[in-house]
């Protein structure tokens, strides 16, 4: 009997501890849960953060695509993607790495991009309208100087350069990833470094064919992926390319690509209306904080971006082990560089 009364007072006592202890740690769950994946309150809910923006053009008004991804006041990232005429989904492995941050940041297609409407004119194939685009998309999603990054790689590089030369002041931090301030200067550096590390034999075969104009001859395409883009676009063969970026070069828009960047990224060909392009000695008026984030083996000069850290008045230069998409051929050094920067801006370290 007594044995059997000292069990369940210790039963009993245990219950209670246990019901306490279960209580305290769901206290503490309700006060520590975050709010990042919380969209109850927004407006986008029932479309999980899509927007289509309405933009107004010289040629009317079209809607382009956005996908909000988190919760950040403080902390909220804009993505322009590449091409031009690429698609957000080279960002696609960003979900893996900024939401364990808490960073907010949102997907967006240009217009004439595979999600966003394609009016297919070419007389808004220019920077002009772009920039002008991205201010649109800006005060639609009340963006601002207390929490608004920009983050633009490769063409989108050019267009985050060419909003900050004149909207900086909408601006908390701005990113380059992956571009240099002038198109001759990349078309030099493939030409003059990185050509020159190609097999000979494969090199002037591309280079009769560009001499002849003979873009659409499959054989081109196919000496660029195995002997360039492998080495200089994504560091891995092609049958491990992640599916976003495969969908990405199959929804890139082929018109507005070589309209205004020619037909590859063998630098610049053609009558490529970006071919001359260069703000190299405008860098010194962006005064807003700016991570230029290259990689080791990108078709931009390393190098050359180092510099454009210290032209700017106060950047930040960080190099990657990776190529053009350094995201997903070394996001070990990428996204922490690209996080540091973001906190560092956010925290007045920087």
């Amino acid at each position: 009997m007594t044995n059997m009364k000292f069990l369940t007072t210790l039963v009993t006592i245990g219950l209670t501890f246990m019901s306490c202890a279960n209580n305290h740690d769901q206290s503490v769950n309700i006060a520590e849960k975050s709010e990042y994946f919380d969209y109850s309150n927004s407006d986008d809910q029932v479309t999980g953060g899509i927007k289509m923006i309405p933009i107004s053009t010289t040629k009317g008004i079209f809607n382009v695509y956005t996908k909000r991804m988190g919760n950040n006041p403080k902390m909220r990232v804009l993505l322009l993607h590449g091409g031009p005429g690429g698609t957000h989904e080279e960002f696609g492995n960003f979900d893996g790495y900024l939401p364990n941050s808490e960073i907010e940041y949102i997907y967006y297609d240009q217009l004439d991009s595979y999600y966003s409407d394609k009016p297919n004119d070419s007389t808004l194939w220019t920077t002009e309208h772009f920039v002008e685009e991205v201010e649109q998309v800006r005060k639609a999603l009340k963006l601002n100087k207390d929490n608004f990054y920009l983050l633009g790689q490769s063409w989108g590089g050019i267009l985050a350069m060419e909003y900050a030369l004149k909207y900086q002041e909408n601006l908390k931090g701005l990113i380059v990833s992956n571009m240099v301030a002038s198109a001759p200067e990349y078309t030099k550096y493939a030409n003059e470094v990185l050509g020159p590390q190609m097999d000979p034999d494969v090199l002037k075969e591309i280079k009769d064919m560009e001499a002849n104009h003979d873009f659409d001859n499959p054989r081109y395409e196919e000496l660029l992926m195995n002997h360039y883009y492998t080495s200089h676009i994504l560091r891995m063969p092609i049958e491990k390319w992640p599916k976003s970026i495969l969908l990405m070069f199959e929804h890139l828009n082929a018109n507005i690509y070589v309209y205004m960047q020619g037909h590859s990224e063998f630098g610049m060909t053609g009558n490529a209306t970006l071919k001359n392009w260069d703000v190299s000695d405008r860098l010194k008026e962006i005064s807003v904080p700016t991570l230029m984030l290259g990689g080791k083996y990108d078709t931009m000069d390393p190098e050359y971006m180092e510099w454009m850290a210290a032209q700017v008045q106060n950047g930040r230069s960080v190099i990657t082990n990776g190529s053009h998409l350094s995201q997903f051929d070394d996001p070990e050094n990428y996204f922490p560089a690209l996080i540091k920067f973001i906190k560092d801006v956010d925290s007045k370290e920087f």
